[in-house]
């Protein structure tokens, strides 16, 4: 395509978003108005409105009042496409082995836009488990499958997760980052369900080759006192450890080298 043609198929105010974009994907903290302006040789009244609407449609965020930094909200969407469908091509045969070996349900979640999303769910072999429905969103703070999310990602990452949920920003204290780095430091999460009684929620990272959790794989474990052949919740702990390894194995290897 010649120059003339390709000028006849712009579209100044796309370009103009995008150039946005681009930008603030390569700088760290933010910019202003002004900065964002002076770095694309524009009148900072250019991007007044272009600003606005990127806000409005979450792409980007404001930082202190004046300053304007990407979200997460593009990185969400890829997640939802073609590397979440080869992510759920990994898991699902191991998942199903997981459920077997620990007579337990599971289900591998990843963060979306403010929430963690679950991406797969496997039922457990017996009559009884706990399940969530594909495509349901969850809290970050009340459900161990977000606290992964959370405690195996890079404060720059975190901060940027947090911002996305943001009614939920203020949760965030001194004890609650504490927390984050004790899962860190043992590689799992247990907690009580906040959602049901009587259920345990058991959850692990699959680590991408970046060192950073691309997904949690959870078991709602329930107590199983007609199963004499099902694992106890220290076993089962090291059924899931085992799992998540074997996943972020393959993860690195195909998962990211892949785009993911």
């Amino acid at each position: 395509m010649s120059e003339e043609e390709s000028d006849r198929y712009r579209a100044p105010a796309l370009d103009k978003g995008l150039d946005i974009l681009e930008l603030l994907a390569a700088v760290d903290g933010g910019l202003t108005q002004a900065e964002i302006a002076k770095r694309l040789d524009r009148s900072p009244n250019e991007f007044y409105r272009m600003l606005d609407r990127l806000v409005k449609r979450g792409y980007v965020t404001r930082l202190d009042g004046d300053r304007f930094s990407l979200t997460l909200k593009l990185f969400g969407l890829a997640q939802l496409h073609a590397p979440v469908r080869r992510l759920v091509s990994f898991a699902v045969p191991l998942m199903r082995e997981l459920a077997e070996s620990s007579k337990q349900a599971n289900q591998l979640v990843v963060f979306d836009r403010g929430n963690a999303v679950v991406i797969a769910q496997q039922e457990a072999p017996g009559y009884w488990g706990i399940s969530i429905r594909v495509g349901s969103r969850i809290s970050l703070f009340d459900t161990g499958s977000g606290h992964i999310l959370l405690a195996f990602r890079s404060d720059r990452e975190r901060e940027r997760m947090v911002a996305e949920n943001g009614s939920e920003a203020s949760r965030m204290t001194p004890e609650f980052l504490n927390r984050l780095e004790l899962i860190r430091s043992r590689e799992y999460e247990m907690m009580p369900s906040a959602q049901t009684a009587g259920v345990i929620n058991l959850s692990a990272p699959v680590i991408g080759a970046d060192g950073m959790a691309i997904a949690a794989l959870t078991i709602p474990y329930i107590t199983l006192i007609n199963t004499s052949a099902a694992p106890d919740i220290s076993a089962t702990i090291q059924l899931l450890g085992e799992t998540t390894r074997k996943l972020s194995e393959m993860a690195g290897a195909g998962f990211n080298e892949n785009g993911g």
